[in-house]
This record gives structure tokens, sequence and C-alpha cells, in this order.
């Protein structure tokens, strides 16, 4: 029998997975997928390694309403039928958002670890309850199954403490009113893949430009982060898909006045950024293809934050030797990158229209620095090694 590591990534009405094969002291991805739906249709979608389809298939109807405990129970029920037996399940680690001070690393899960985490989820309101709800999930059906809990804010901490304050007063600061730093385990994941892939520039002044439907960038030396533009919130820094990115304070008084906070809510999270300037969609491809003049001010207004917050993260790490693209509209979009990179040119930046275009991972033309990259990011790997090293820890229970 194999030992197996299943990665999960729980939403509102979503359960993303990664199923990987333990090989010693490294993970092989065998599967992935994920179970739309939750509490209305659900449907359960399975990729192999390769990608080809496995399952797409509605998940049958009890008369009860599909939550995660459900949805982890036939995820737990597809992998002893594709593998017969054959693949035994023997740690589940978790993506969540936030882990507040109290959390430095990927920590095993366990009562006392969910009393000190339930009360950050004021913090995270959006995110961090569903996180949790695929804990619970797990909990209710394999109490026995260690479960591992890795935070996307781990990666910023132990930056100087400058970054990470607001203009407010130290009373909130120490109950937690901080910059702290998202998509961490994403720039864990680039930071040790550049270190393996040009080690002497690793140790330098790196930026990582994490750009998808969320998007953040990070300055780095000698990959450990030095800044970040989010910051207290995912609604922080970059405009993105639907959020809003940096807004005056006054912005929010403003609305206030004028709707109900769940209104107000609803309408930075998911009304705002590409979405709300364009009026056409959050999909950057679709923003590109459009010949209406407000998809191309919302490509303007997000290219030229990237630029400016670069330009920021650049004065903060004093210099720059090396730019990284990652996520999906830094891996995929050729003309965005180009953009990007224009606007840099003043630092010596200077692309390769052939290699941008292939999506090389170094795209910089012969000879010129600082050196830019596309480098394809993997956080479900690198929560699953994680997940690997916290469980070799734990002594085995017979399985139920």
């Amino acid at each position: 029998m194999n030992d197996a590591i299943i990665v999960l990534n729980a939403g509102s009405s979503s359960l993303k997975f990664s199923l990987y094969l333990v090989l010693e002291t490294q993970l092989q991805l065998e599967a992935r997928g994920q179970i739309e739906g939750l509490g209305t249709s659900p449907c359960f979608k399975v990729k192999d390694r390769e990608g080809r389809l496995l399952v797409d298939r509605a998940l049958p109807d009890s008369g009860n309403l599909v939550g995660h405990a459900e949805a982890f129970g036939a995820l737990a029920q597809w992998v002893r039928d594709q593998y017969r037996g054959e693949l035994s399940p023997i740690g589940v680690g978790h993506r969540l958002v936030h882990g507040g001070a109290a959390f430095l690393a990927p920590t095993l899960i366990d009562a006392a670890f969910m009393a000190k985490v339930e009360p950050l989820i004021p913090f995270m309101p959006m995110h961090l309850p569903h996180n949790l709800a695929g804990v619970k999930g797990v909990t209710q059906l394999r109490p026995d199954l260690p479960q591992v809990a890795c935070f996307d804010t781990s990666f910023h901490r132990g930056r100087a403490r400058v970054t990470e304050r607001f203009g407010l007063p130290d009373d909130l600061f120490q109950k937690g009113i901080r910059r702290w730093g998202f998509h961490g385990l994403s720039y864990e994941f680039i930071a040790a893949q550049f270190r393996r892939m040009a080690p002497k520039v690793a140790k330098g002044r790196v930026i990582v430009a994490h750009l998808g439907s969320g998007a953040s960038l990070c300055g780095m030396k000698n990959g450990q982060s030095v800044d970040t533009t989010m910051g207290f919130s995912a609604l922080d820094g970059l405009p993105m898909g639907t959020r809003c990115g940096s807004l005056d304070p006054g912005v929010v008084f403003f609305l206030l006045e004028r709707m109900t906070p769940p209104q107000a809510q609803k309408l930075l999270y998911n009304e705002s950024g590409l979405l709300g300037i364009s009026g056409v969609s959050n999909d950057v491809r679709q923003l590109l293809a459009s010949d209406n003049p407000r998809a191309a001010e919302a490509i303007d207004y997000f290219v030229y934050r990237v630029i400016r917050e670069i330009g920021s993260l650049i004065a903060a790490l004093g210099g720059l030797d090396a730019l990284i693209f990652t996520a999906g509209i830094g891996e995929n979009s050729p003309l965005i990158r180009e953009r990007v990179c224009d606007g840099l040119r003043w630092l010596g930046i200077s692309i390769s229209a052939e290699a941008n275009n292939t999506g090389r991972p170094c795209i910089t033309t012969e000879g010129m620095k600082p050196s830019v990259w596309v480098i394809a990011t993997d956080e479900e790997i690198m929560i699953g090694m994680h997940t690997l090293k916290v469980v070799s820890s734990v002594p085995r229970t017979p399985s139920s």
C-alpha cells in the first residue's frame, strides 16, 4: 500500500483538492480536481496528473444539502474506488489564509489549534470560515487522520515592524490591525524554485508579481519577504478581478452613509476591480479582446498600478536584480508582461519578444539586467510538502 497526502482548499461553495503519492521525502501528483456547487447542485470533477479528465459527474442527491464534510466523503470514497485500497492517505493539508501572530509555520490541527484560529475569523470573514469548514468536514468523517494548517501569512512574518504598521494607535497594532500580507504559499514556492534556477540572483533583490484574479507583489531579499502590497486584508494593494485594491478610507465612510456594511463589503470584494471599472468582465483575456473603451481603461489602470507598486518595492529593496511573473495572468498573458516591462524601461529592463511570447522561464534580452522571469506557481505542492513533513513526526494510528 502506498502513502498519500491530500491537499484541500475550501471555499464557500467549493472544495478544491490535490492528491499526491508519497515517494520517500518527495511528492508526485496523482490527481487534482474540485467539488463545485456545495449547498446547491454539487458536481465532482477530477483530472489526472497529465490533465486528462477522470470524473465529471453530479453527486447523488440524498435529500440533504452537500456540504464540506459530504464533499470530503465523496473524495475519500473516490480515492478508495479508484486506487482499490492501494493508496492510503496519511494526512490532509489545508490552505488557511490567516495565521495571525500565533502561527509562524505549518501547524498540526487539534482542539487547541482551533481555539486559537477561530478568533481570527473577523480578520478574514470572506475566506477563513470556509477554510475552517474544510477542516471540520475532515474531522467529522476521519478524526483519526492528521490534518495540517498552512498559512498564507506565514511567509511575511519576520519583516521589519515598520512595514507592518498603519498610522494608527499602537494598541490597535497590538490587537492585530496591521499589514499581514498574503499569497505567502505562492511566494514561498517561487522563492524555492528561483533558488534552484538562478541561485546567485535569488540571493539578491527580487520582486515577484503574483498576478491572478487575486493579485499582489512581494519584494524579497535572499528569498525572504521584505514587503508586500497586500496589507490587513485581501482587498489591499493592486486592483484585482473583482476587488478594489488600495482605497482611501474616506471612501469607505462615504459608502457607509449610503449603504449597509454588507452592501459595502459586496461592492468592494465582488463588484470592483477590473469588473467594476470595465463593466465587461473580471477576466483579463476578455478585456484584452474587447473593443469597449472601458475594458481598455481597466487594463490601463491595472498595468499602471502594477508598475507603480513595483517602483515602491524597488525603493524598499534598494534596487532590483530580478522581476518574476507568476499566477494566472502573470504566467499566461504575454501582453500584460510586455506592458509592465515597457513601463520599467528606465530601470534597464528589456525583454525578448520571442521569449516572452513563448513563456520561457527567462525572458530578458541577452546581456540586460535586471533579469525578468516567468515561473509557474504551485501552492498545492507547497502545502503537500509541509503536510508530509509535519505528519511524518506524528505516530500512525490504524485507519478507520
